[in-house]
């Protein structure tokens, strides 16, 4: 990295690592939920898909397994630092207690040895077991304070263990320890989801990934809006993955329901007001899009993204964001500025910020 890059590194805050040692861990330990948790993604995707997706991580294994791989690729693309988050396929929210707090902990400690075998360039985030919103606490102290990650991600809702399709959502009240502690912490909560409940009406056209991603997006985020969780913990980060999906720049109808459904009445301020107290990734794949969640959110929210290594990411996310032509200075921010606020840096940076 050059000496300006240092200064000001080039951050992408959306990128998976695949751990293998995790999936043999469940498999072993649960094949029946395991089993169930694979009949499920077949039922949701249908199997033109699985097959085509399959293909693609056969392809990618290198990208998502290997580090010096990711590090020319970093390279080529011009981004000088990425937050790392584990595979949402390794959420897991089939599992039982003990198993699930074991893979949360295994998860964050696999991140963490990935990390540290290149500080400068690499940054993590860890796992919770958010089917289990009592044992959420626990993973995250876990992933922050004994393993040092920045944080964690979730899924934009957890179906209960046990088959009897309830889930949690993440408006839960048994969740507000962990969004608590997660405020108290300063860690980041990086929502990304992975499924989604519609199941076999998206079995086809590979509409499981690109109609559900933003829906999901869409209702977990109008959760915690509703819920008032952003009015009880104003100093939470969240960021959304894919733009936050399609609820940034379409909040009229949620404004509406606010104001004439009581129902709706349970955040302080019309919802489009909490678009700017949420952070967003900046994976959107066009410009006018793009341009659009910056005018809504503001260009101090929206972060560089790219779900390296996958074929629904970008391979050039610095350019997609150059491409919206929006002011230099908000580039900026996209790039490099809103992460270093948010202290995704460099560790040598952060050990230098302590000791000046």
């Amino acid at each position: 990295m050059s000496t300006d890059s240092v200064q000001s590194p080039t951050v992408d805050v959306h990128a998976h690592v695949l751990l293998p040692a995790l999936q043999q861990l469940v498999a072993e330990a649960d094949p029946e939920g395991f089993g169930a948790q694979q009949a499920l993604e077949v039922r949701r995707n249908g199997q033109e898909s699985m097959a085509v997706s399959g293909k693609m991580i056969k392809d990618r294994w290198p990208q998502l397994t290997d580090l010096d791989r990711r590090l020319a690729d970093m390279d080529a693309q011009g981004v000088d630092v990425q937050l790392v988050s584990p595979s949402p396929s390794h959420f897991y929210y089939f599992a039982g207690g003990e198993l699930a707090l074991q893979l949360a902990r295994s998860a964050n400690q696999a991140v963490r040895d990935f990390v540290d075998r290149a500080p400068d360039r690499l940054n993590g985030l860890g796992l919770v077991p958010l089917q289990h919103p009592d044992l959420c606490v626990e993973a995250l102290e876990h992933a922050v304070l004994a393993c040092g990650l920045l944080g964690v991600e979730i899924g934009s809702f957890a179906a209960t263990p046990g088959g009897d399709r309830t889930t949690v959502e993440l408006s839960d009240p048994r969740l507000e320890p962990f969004w608590s502690r997660a405020e108290d912490l300063g860690a980041l909560v990086f929502l990304h989801p992975f499924g989604c409940s519609l199941d076999e009406r998206l079995d086809r056209f590979y509409l499981a990934n690109t109609v559900s991603q933003p829906a999901e997006n869409a209702v977990a985020l109008s959760h915690l809006i509703f819920s008032g969780v952003l009015d009880r913990h104003p100093d939470l980060k969240i960021l959304a993955a894919h733009g936050g999906g399609y609820l940034p720049t379409t909040l009229g109808r949620s404004d509406r329901a606010w104001r004439v459904r009581p129902e709706a009445h349970g955040c302080a301020e019309p919802p489009s007001s909490y678009v700017k107290k949420f952070y967003f990734d900046s994976l959107v794949h066009s410009p006018a899009e793009l341009a659009a969640l910056v005018a809504a959110a503001g260009p101090g929210q929206v972060l560089l993204g790219s779900d390296y290594p996958f074929d629904m990411g970008s391979d050039q996310p610095v350019t997609e964001v150059t491409q919206a032509q929006l002011h230099s200075t908000d580039d900026a921010k996209i790039l490099a500025g809103n992460a270093a606020a948010l202290g995704i840096v460099p560790a040598s940076a952060r050990t230098a910020s302590r000791t000046a």
